[in-house]
């Protein structure tokens, strides 16, 4: 039996991309009002598992790898967003495609401008008063309250823009069938939607974590020369999202513990600010995404995926030849044309 905690997953627009340990999928919402899923094996299995037992050194590697896939996932989604008309009437389009180095360099200019925002421009605003602050703690912690206020600002910002309004939408989605699945609920909308919007693994209590670690992390580096401290701000990111990488992992397998619930209870309030009450579309794009990778890691039935209204797609968004994919003939799961 496969261990349930080993699923996760991403909103993205229109959608939600989910992933196991060997297999990812991505379910989307078309214009025409089908699900458009699409599914590949992960590639770097055999690292991965190399990798995984290692504390530190998984969780670079596991964030990196989950930043490229998410990457991958939005550009799959913004294709099948600009289809018009059925999926099965489109033509191949190979130029939306984002691969190879395209993909990478997209990959690290958004991890540099993060790291630009999030980790070196509170400390250049320290840098102004710094001669006024004689204590290194106190000006370590009044970095990281500039931190932690841009990222609280960031979020409520792009939460007042309607179309992230939706994919919080299906952030919240995501979320309902991942604790559904975790708690052996049956995946369909009716028991999914009872679930909590909120999970111990999802990716904004992860930000929060780095955020106060940060402080605790740069505060043992005292107050060296200005250059030498943007320098670590920028050195020290692969190993401070690795400790919250760690942290995450292991509050989520211990939150029957009460005094692990009130550790992980600040990362569970923020997440209130990306995510929303998903509608029954959201829910089913999130339940045929999860559904469709535990079909491939061999958990399910084609026939539990394969409803009429769910298309499988290639990577372009192009619609697959009906005889490689089996289509179950048993109804569709219904769904609310929801705003």
């Amino acid at each position: 039996m496969s261990d349930r905690t080993s699923y996760g997953g991403q909103a993205v627009m229109e959608g939600v991309m989910m992933r196991g340990r060997r297999d990812m999928a991505i379910a989307v919402q078309a214009p025409s009002g089908e699900i458009a899923v699409y599914h590949e094996p992960l590639s770097g299995s055999s690292w991965a598992q190399r990798v995984r037992p290692l504390p530190l050194i998984r969780g670079v590697f596991m964030l990196w790898d989950t930043m490229v896939l998410g990457m991958r996932a939005l550009v799959f989604s913004a294709n099948v967003g600009l289809t018009e008309g059925k999926l099965a009437e489109q033509e191949r389009d190979d130029a939306g495609t984002l691969t190879g180095a395209a993909l990478w360099g997209t990959v690290a200019v958004s991890l540099l401008f993060s790291i630009g925002l999030f980790f070196v421009a509170p400390l250049a605003v320290v840098g102004f008063v710094d001669r006024y602050i004689s204590s290194s703690v106190l000006s370590n912690l009044i970095e990281g309250l500039i931190r932690l206020g841009l990222l609280i600002g960031y979020m409520l910002f792009i939460g007042q823009l309607k179309d992230i309004r939706r994919v919080f939408g299906f952030h919240g989605a995501e979320h309902k069938a991942i604790n559904a699945y975790e708690a052996g609920d049956p995946l369909d909308v009716e028991h999914v939607r009872r679930h909590s919007i909120s999970h111990p693994r999802c990716g904004t209590g992860f930000l929060l974590i780095v955020v106060l670690l940060s402080v605790l992390v740069f505060a043992l580096l005292g107050r060296p020369p200005m250059f030498w401290r943007i320098v670590s701000r920028i050195a020290l990111v692969p190993f401070i999202a690795a400790l919250a990488y760690e942290f995450i992992k292991w509050t989520a397998n211990h939150m029957d513990n009460r005094l692990v619930r009130l550790l992980v209870a600040p990362s569970m309030a923020l997440q209130r600010l990306t995510t929303r009450e998903p509608d029954d579309g959201m829910i089913v794009a999130a339940i045929v995404s999860l559904k469709r990778v535990l079909l491939a890691e061999g958990t399910i039935s084609a026939d539990e995926v394969f409803v009429p209204g769910v298309v499988p797609v290639d990577e372009t968004g192009q619609v697959l030849e009906p005889e490689r994919i089996p289509v179950s003939a048993e109804p569709a799961i219904e769904a609310s044309s929801g705003a």
